[in-house]
């Protein structure tokens, strides 16, 4: 597919700079494919908890199934974000390659492969899962796709924080797959994920901010600032670590994850103090990517423990 113009509001050479990707390549990259990894691997941890002992065949065939479906609308509201976001992407330098603030894909292309992959996903749940996850899953879509990209983020910097419940839910959706309702359990998860997402998302933004500032986007660090931003960093991991003891309080798990979730939020506050305490953008950056590791971490550890204690 050849190349177009940059869009409007585009910084200059930022869309032309690139080679034009191939057409299949174009809407794989819609899908935000490393976002939506991290969503399915949260959603088969709500599945696998909810199974008490090791899944019958009959388990890991809906897993299968549920994962399949869920990948499916989360891309689908990852398509439907590029699409929404289009002019702002093309103002970002980490987002600026994307196919639709290049222009290389029309709104009419990404909006009809959204609501296919959407579609496809709802009915695979619906039919082969149930209808809550289904009903779940498609309202997470709306919240994350609607109530957050297109209301939330330009309205208040608080965006990230109301809007983390969507990025939350995978849990819950993988809970409500196995089981066909939602425990305290899926709760507890959602939880976690709900407290991580600020400081994980407010490393970012710090190191970013003048992307944002060019967006327009009230994100944290720009209206209030770079030093108030590292100090909420720093509050919400004391929150999320208390959050991430639940599971053990709660009998979810054992001695394992105990010991893995006190470790790695120990590794997660101390990073975010030294934020606090002294600023660099290679330290939020350090930040940033750490919270990527401390979620996965700790969900695995959730997984070994469910099968060894």
């Amino acid at each position: 597919m050849s190349s177009r113009p940059a869009p409007k509001g585009a910084p200059v050479g930022a869309a032309t700079a690139l080679p034009s990707m191939p057409i299949w390549r174009q809407y794989y990259v819609l899908t935000k494919p490393r976002v939506v990894q991290l969503i399915v691997f949260c959603a088969l941890i709500g599945m696998v908890l909810a199974v008490p002992g090791l899944p019958s065949w009959a388990d890991l065939q809906r897993m299968v199934i549920a994962c399949a479906g869920i990948w499916l609308v989360a891309a689908a509201a990852a398509a439907f974000n590029c699409l929404v976001e289009k002019a702002i992407d093309a103002k970002m330098k980490r987002t600026a390659w994307r196919p639709t603030a290049r222009g290389e894909m029309s709104d009419v292309q990404a909006l009809a492969f959204s609501g296919v992959l959407c579609a496809i996903g709802s009915a695979i749940l619906y039919v082969w899962v149930n209808p809550l996850t289904m009903w779940l899953t498609f309202a997470t879509f709306v919240g994350y796709a609607v109530v957050y990209t297109v209301i939330l983020k330009p309205l208040t910097p608080q965006n990230i924080v109301i809007g983390g419940a969507s990025g939350a839910m995978p849990p819950v959706l993988g809970w409500a797959a196995m089981t066909g309702s939602v425990g305290p359990e899926a709760m507890i998860l959602f939880l976690i994920i709900f407290l991580w997402t600020p400081p994980h998302f407010w490393a970012l933004a710090l190191y970013r901010v003048e992307d944002y500032r060019k967006s327009g986007l009230p994100m944290l660090p720009v209206t209030h600032g770079n030093e108030f931003t590292r100090l909420q960093i720093l509050l919400y991991t004391f929150i999320l670590t208390a959050a991430c003891l639940l599971p053990f309080i709660y009998r979810m798990s054992g001695w394992i994850y105990l010991v893995a979730a006190v470790v790695l939020n120990i590794g997660f506050m101390g990073y975010a103090f030294k934020l606090w305490r002294s600023y660099s953008d290679q330290l939020a950056r350090k930040t940033f990517r750490f919270s990527l590791i401390h979620l996965s971490l700790l969900f695995a550890a959730l997984l070994v423990d469910h099968y060894l204690v």
